[in-house]
């Protein structure tokens, strides 16, 4: 076998391994989507569909790790080759944790629904949801592209998404002070509100793995303007 097939064949293995992150940050994204969606129309199929989702997304964790830790051990791979290698392992990590985070969006919506009417205000995460939405789909664009400038975008759009989620904090205590029924249905709306804050930090990670493949810099608790 002469060294430009073997030069082929490690591309296409790279390729295969990115393919499949990028489909699997895809089902993170529709699992996200549905569980907003979800929570706004009350569709109990739809969320439990993200439930079933969540366990296939567990499943491209293993496969993509299992090729990741092949193509090391096979190939030893060297500079940026396997500054690949390492963030696809570490991005897979947090999309799988997004993908739990997507989960509890979906449970803590099942229960806020299936609690009935109740006098607990409905909160409109939209705007929220925008940020995140944004913030994912540019973290696997970045990584899709190598485009290591996204960061400083992703970070600007995590303290909005914070600010969101201390906005939200505020109105539900406020709604509690002022009615003791609507405990329940706030604490259901606090976690539906904290996963989606915990998938924005999930996605600056991942920019941070991105800008760490590109450039070989360690991002982390580093400011970033």
């Amino acid at each position: 076998m002469n060294k430009q097939h073997i030069l082929q064949q490690f591309d296409n293995e790279l390729g295969d391994i990115r393919g499949k992150l990028l489909q699997m940050g895809g089902m993170v994204e529709d699992m996200m989507k549905a569980a907003i969606d979800g929570f706004s129309t009350g569709n109990t199929a739809q969320l439990n569909e993200v439930l079933e989702q969540e366990r296939q997304v567990n499943a491209f964790e293993i496969e993509i790790d299992d090729l990741c830790n092949h193509v090391i051990a096979k190939r030893q791979p060297i500079a940026t080759d396997l500054r690949f290698l390492v963030a696809s392992l570490k991005l897979i990590r947090d999309l799988e944790r997004a993908g739990d985070e997507a989960e509890k969006m979906a449970r803590s919506a099942i229960r806020f629904h299936e609690a009935g009417p109740g006098s607990a205000h409905r909160l409109d995460f939209a705007p929220m949801a925008a940020h995140v939405t944004s913030m994912l789909h540019k973290a696997l664009d970045a990584y899709a592209r190598e485009d290591a400038e996204v960061l400083i975008e992703i970070v600007r759009e995590d303290k909005i998404v914070d600010e969101h989620f201390r906005n939200t904090i505020r109105l539900l205590i406020s709604y509690v002070l002022e009615d003791a029924r609507t405990i329940s249905r706030s604490i259901d709306m606090l976690f539906f509100a904290k996963a989606m804050e915990r998938i924005g930090d999930h996605s600056k990670n991942m920019a941070e793995h991105v800008v760490y493949m590109v450039k070989g810099r360690d991002m982390r608790h580093m400011p970033v303007d």
